[in-house]
């Protein structure tokens, strides 16, 4: 019969090509890559998360890169290494100024600017008066006398190191610098520089409970970190905190004290008094645009206690998070305006 073909023959073929083409539209997205790398450094653990990587990035040159960095830092900050650069500056006896390696003459200056800004409440001398008190490698739980502090105060002070283009000048020669207080928030911030220059963007680093976030996370929202409950006993979240390009440190008196005739005695020492602080901050949270300036800035404001540390935080314009112990052992909360405006997203 003729005439044209049956139009079941014609439009088959066009149909099943716009099947394919509708599959294809509505086909899920590929799910978001996650990669975890841990290690150990600077006498802790570390860890990294890394959502969508670079092309040709595998996890073992993740963690090199982060090794590397780590290393880097150890090597100049170490006060339990003999050949760190740090101890060598320890070491000298002099007052003359002795040459720094770039990495480590920031650190100090900006723990002479933190030191400054809190009037004394941060300082990295502070490391005898830490000893004598049994928090330092010799532990112990005596209680030093009168006389030892007094010959102890001549060589603690921020304001008796100095960092000029020519190096570091100790004004007293028996000064011991300890930078724990910021060298791991600075080792933090090293290693993520190195992760992103190797085109990591979207990343969560942790070492010793210092923290950077950078980009997002699986699910394209900001990292949400949890702030740990300041107990002895136990790692529970007591609030959560959004960071996205930001970085976050904890410091707290709850992990390291010991009792002397039923008092508290913590390992957090007021180089101002040169004695352990005995008010109810139970610990404060710092989020900064570097992990150095959160770490250094966590530990001066636990020293400052509640009204000094929230007066301080807010004239600075730190997002601070501050954890107070009542007598009934109950815990409540105070923030400074930053840390609100953070929680908003602002």
């Amino acid at each position: 019969m003729d005439g044209p073909p049956p139009i079941k023959k014609m439009f088959l073929p066009a149909l099943f090509v716009g099947a394919l083409f509708y599959v294809t539209l509505k086909r899920a997205p590929e799910p978001p890559q996650q990669v975890l790398v841990q290690g150990e450094a600077l006498g802790t653990t570390w860890a990294l998360k890394v959502v969508n990587g670079p092309e040709g990035v595998s996890a073992d040159q993740l963690r090199h890169i982060v090794d590397g960095a780590l290393a880097g830092v150890d090597a100049s900050m170490s006060t339990y290494r003999d050949d760190s650069e740090l101890m060598a500056v320890n070491a000298a006896e002099g007052t003359e100024p002795i040459p720094l390696s770039m990495q480590l003459g920031s650190v100090i200056a900006e723990a002479i600017d933190i030191g400054t800004a809190s009037e004394g409440a941060f300082d990295v001398t502070v490391g005898p008066l830490v000893n004598a008190w049994g928090f330092g490698v010799d532990k112990h739980s005596t209680v030093p006398t009168k006389e030892v502090m007094e010959e102890l105060s001549e060589r603690v002070g921020w304001d008796k190191i100095e960092v000029t283009p020519a190096g570091i000048t100790k004004s007293h020669p028996g000064l011991f610098i300890d930078l724990s207080a910021i060298a791991k928030g600075y080792a933090v911030d090293v290693a993520v520089e190195d992760l992103q220059k190797a085109g990591v963007d979207d990343l969560l680093m942790e070492l010793g409970g210092e923290i950077v976030a950078r980009g997002t996370n699986a699910s394209g929202e900001p990292w949400r970190l949890g702030i740990e409950t300041p107990s002895a006993t136990g790692r529970e979240v007591f609030h959560a905190v959004p960071l996205r390009d930001s970085a976050m440190a904890t410091s707290g008196d709850y992990r390291q004290f010991y009792e002397v005739e039923g008092r508290r005695v913590s390992h957090l020492i007021d180089p101002r008094s040169g004695k352990p602080i005995e008010h109810r901050v139970a610990s404060v949270t710092v989020v900064a645009d570097r992990c150095s300036t959160a770490d250094g800035w966590a530990t001066a404001l636990s020293v400052m206690g509640e009204a000094e540390g929230m007066e301080r935080a807010s004239a600075n314009e730190l997002a601070a998070y501050f954890i107070i112990r009542d007598e009934d052992g109950a815990f409540r909360t105070e923030e400074t305006p930053a840390f609100q405006a953070l929680k908003q997203g602002r």
